[in-house]
């Protein structure tokens, strides 16, 4: 590989244009291209297109696994809506949930039971509570900023998950923390500092009550569903084609059987957690699908195909969304963003406000780089040998790391669970990204004050 040359203040340009392009535009491909593009540039100049194409077809590639998994989440989503399975669920729930607040702290509670996997804990919850907060009125951006704060929120906080077993890899590798034993053992002496992910789900009832007020977008989503609007905006009309004049999703006059979405989901979990791998889960839940749906007449052999097929092409534009935010992730590590920003703020470092710091510089860098565990996994080898020479509380440090991926991935724009989070609650990506993120910020805030206390305290 190049080694990396400094361009100075040009490093910035690519991630400032993507931002400013968004909430000017407020859509999320195209800023995206441009600000991939753009970072190729600064490295490349004239000679930019090669390496881009380059990087998109790594990106690609190297993510298939991931692309399909989002894919057949699709798939699965549309056959439980086709064979009323989530229906004949919302009815169970709605009888217990019978009250906008009962409903979203029901989708707040669900989505801390399912914490294996965030992707998974969005699209379960997506699935079972849309139609019924739907029903009660409540606008799609409060649904979606609830679904999106239990996800990676919750699934940081506990040592089961998938980003506990993807980041003890990453810190059993740092020879400075092995006095805490192996790598899942760091990790669960580190989960009382995360303090982001506590902030952000302390939050959510918060705001189900109205301890916080509706903020920005949010209180115009409230506005509009008040004056008789749809629980989405105008923009995100168009993935609502299918719809009832009473808002209900289309019946077709069959009643919905809690069945047909509760014993694939369990399937679906149960595959997960033993083997690891979300993939396997979805695929054997696709299987069952199958083998219940077609001998009952829930659906014909042509209508799960039609299903499968076109729940799978729903995700396409959060497939574009991954697929432009990783290339231009590329294109930022190719003119050393991360090293830039941490370079920046190396004169700042004092013990005491190492951490709030750390935390600072990972969540600017993973929000502008949608890469949640990218970044964190760059950081970790760089921040930790800096914070044992300072004197700095190891575990604080890496708290402060895991908040920042955290915050990243809750609140970036382009995300992958801010992609996937839009698409399941089947609204605009800017809706949902732009409503959530007053929440997101004023949890970012209460966790760089105990950030600042922890620092000097410990």
């Amino acid at each position: 590989m190049d080694q990396v040359v400094d361009y100075g203040l040009l490093t910035l340009l690519p991630p400032l244009v993507v931002i400013g392009m968004a909430l000017l535009t407020k859509r999320t491909i195209e800023p995206l291209i441009v600000g991939g593009v753009l970072a190729f540039v600064v490295a490349k100049g004239v000679n930019f297109i090669p390496s881009y194409l380059e990087a998109l077809y790594f990106t690609i590639s190297d993510n298939a696994s991931m692309l399909v998994t989002m894919g057949l989440f699709g798939s699965l989503v549309m056959l439980f809506e086709k064979s009323r399975g989530t229906f004949g669920f919302s009815k169970i729930v709605e009888r217990l949930a019978n009250k906008p607040e009962k409903s979203l702290m029901t989708t707040f509670f669900l989505g801390i039971v399912v914490f294996m996997d965030d992707a998974l804990n969005i699209m379960t919850l997506t699935s079972a509570m849309r139609g019924v907060c739907d029903r009660q009125k409540i606008p799609r951006e409060m649904f979606a900023y609830v679904t999106a704060s239990t996800g990676a929120p919750v699934c940081v906080l506990l040592p089961l998950s998938t980003w506990a077993v993807f980041f003890a890899g990453i810190f059993s590798e740092q020879k400075e923390l092995q006095v805490y034993g192996s790598g899942m053992d760091i990790y669960i002496h580190a989960m009382p500092f995360i303090f982001y992910g506590m902030t952000a789900l302390i939050v959510v009832p918060l705001a189900i009550y109205g301890v916080i007020p509706k903020l920005g977008t949010m209180k115009k989503a409230y506005e509009r569903v008040a004056a008789g609007g749809n629980v989405y905006s105008e923009q995100s009309a168009k993935f609502n084609v299918v719809k009832e004049e009473n808002g209900l999703e289309e019946n077709n006059g069959k009643d919905g059987k809690i069945i047909n979405f509760l014993v694939p989901m369990i399937v679906l979990i149960a595959v997960a957690v033993i083997t690891g791998e979300v993939l396997f889960g979805l695929i054997a839940a696709i299987i069952l699908a199958l083998l219940m749906y077609l001998p009952t007449k829930t659906m014909s052999f042509t209508e799960f195909g039609d299903a499968f097929v076109n729940g799978f092409g729903s995700m396409t534009p959060m497939l574009f969304i991954i697929v432009c935010a990783l290339t231009m992730k590329m294109g930022l590590d190719e003119i050393g963003l991360p090293a830039y920003v941490i370079n920046a703020v190396l004169p700042y470092m004092s013990a005491g406000l190492f951490p709030a710091i750390a935390f600072v510089v990972v969540a600017a860098l993973a929000f502008v780089t949608g890469s949640n565990w990218g970044i964190p996994a760059i950081t970790v080898p760089i921040l930790i040998p800096l914070a044992a020479a300072t004197g700095t509380n190891e575990l604080l440090v890496l708290g402060a790391i895991l908040s920042g991926g955290t915050f990243g991935s809750h609140a970036c724009f382009y995300s992958d669970c801010t992609a996937l989070t839009s698409q399941a609650c089947k609204m605009e990506n800017l809706d949902h990204a732009l409503s959530q993120l007053p929440y997101a910020v004023i949890s970012a805030v209460v966790a760089i004050m105990l950030f600042i206390v922890f620092g000097f305290v410990l």
